[in-house]
């Protein structure tokens, strides 16, 4: 693999680690600025509003950009947003820094993804975008732990200000391992949102929102859900989630040879699995050591749909793919907090701490409809392309025997 690659998951680390490591360090930031935990949280969701604005917004701004300069620009944005962070002197200053931050993340996974794939051949492009997105994988298993410790050691602004020194870095490796790269034939504005507009790629977009959304209807809620039916003890929550980063990685590991092989099996076949999942989750979250194993499962066939589902929408989009590529992190952000809310909907109707794998279960089935929609489809094209070309063909025949 070319060390290019390298260069992008150094950088999808730090998104990895700034989006997530958030969660475990509520409490110390609500202490820290005089506020409450849920109102913190809306930290979260500030950084997932940022995702989906900038994804569509900086994307078409730097349609025209060179890819490896606007892979810099779109990581020193993410630098500055962390640093803004790190510095807020109160809640509302960081809220904005959280959004600052957010805003590069769908550009640069985007961008990053076209560039992974024409940085290998074609037979290998799902391989090389899902070594990119190992940075963020890894990043649950060692930069979310290790900076929620790091932030409860010597303080929250710590965390945001190693996560700026790992934006710094990934500049330098990105300006230095990346190769300059040609733009996509056929790019421009108008080609990107026509590209974006194809029925297959809207198709692609809805099925990450509604098959992502059941893994986030449930992570979301994973450590109450441990301590509470399962019995583990809040410290052991760091283990349970690290448990579910180690799927995440294997599921990455596995999904590029796969989706290369046979996109849409791996696709319908992640998003079965995950259904099925979910569903034997709410058996196995009574007793610990299958309640793990389902976790550590569920993490690996939940992120194993993040490959396929990516270059599905850059293959629909042919010739203009970034902005289609972009707008599929603002669909799985989308899908975090509707999935977060769907399920925290659940609970707060008294339905009980294991409903919200019901409601994954639901969510995922429901991309996997979307997703066998979208093949059937794709028959349905290629089968009238076959009839189309017959004819052409047996027109010209006609044409020369008059002639």
């Amino acid at each position: 693999m070319p060390v290019a690659l390298l260069a992008l998951a150094v950088a999808a680390f730090g998104i990895g680690t700034t989006e997530f490591v958030m969660m475990g360090l509520l409490p110390e930031v609500a202490d820290d600025l005089g506020t409450s935990v849920p109102t913190a949280g809306h930290l979260v969701s500030a950084y997932a509003i940022g995702v989906v604005i900038g994804a569509p917004l900086l994307t078409a701004a730097g349609v025209r950009v060179p890819r490896r300069r606007m892979l810099v620009a779109l990581m020193a944005l993410f630098t500055v947003g962390n640093l803004a962070s790190a510095l807020a002197p109160g809640f509302g200053t960081l809220l904005a820094g959280r959004v600052l931050a957010g805003l590069p993340h769908g550009a640069f996974f985007g961008v990053g993804a076209v560039v992974a794939a024409q940085l290998v051949a074609p037979e290998r492009r799902a391989r090389a975008v899902a070594t990119m997105f190992l940075g963020l994988t890894v990043a649950n298993i060692v930069g979310v732990p290790a900076g929620t410790a790091l932030g409860q050691q010597l303080g929250w602004r710590a965390t945001f200000l190693v996560v700026t020194a790992i934006g710094l870095l990934a500049m330098l490796a990105l300006y230095a391992l990346v190769p300059r790269l040609p733009l996509t034939r056929g790019g421009g504005l108008g080609g990107e949102v026509r590209a974006l507009a194809d029925r297959q790629v809207l198709l692609g977009l809805l099925t990450a929102v509604f098959g992502f959304a059941g893994v986030f209807a449930v992570y979301s809620y994973l450590a109450k859900m441990t301590t509470e039916l399962t019995g583990l003890s809040a410290t052991a929550v760091t283990g349970v989630l690290a448990l579910f980063g180690i799927g995440m990685t294997l599921g990455a590991l596995a999904a590029g040879p796969l989706t290369d092989r046979a996109l849409r099996p791996t696709l319908y076949g992640s998003l079965a699995a995950l259904a099925a999942l979910l569903l034997v989750f709410r058996y196995t979250v009574h007793s610990t050591v299958p309640a793990l194993v389902t976790v550590t499962l569920i993490g690996a066939v939940g992120f194993m749909t993040t490959t396929p589902l990516q270059m599905l929408v850059m293959n629909n989009a042919r010739s203009a793919p970034t902005l289609a590529s972009a707008s599929n992190h603002s669909a799985f952000n989308l899908a975090n907090a509707g999935g977060a809310w769907l399920g925290g909907a659940a609970i707060a109707a008294g339905w009980g701490w294991d409903s919200p794998m019901l409601v994954g279960a639901v969510l995922a089935a429901v991309g996997l409809v979307l997703a066998l929609l979208g093949g059937a489809l794709d028959r349905d094209g290629s089968r009238l392309s076959r009839v189309v070309a017959r004819s052409r063909r047996t027109t010209e025949r006609s044409d020369i025997s008059v002639g």
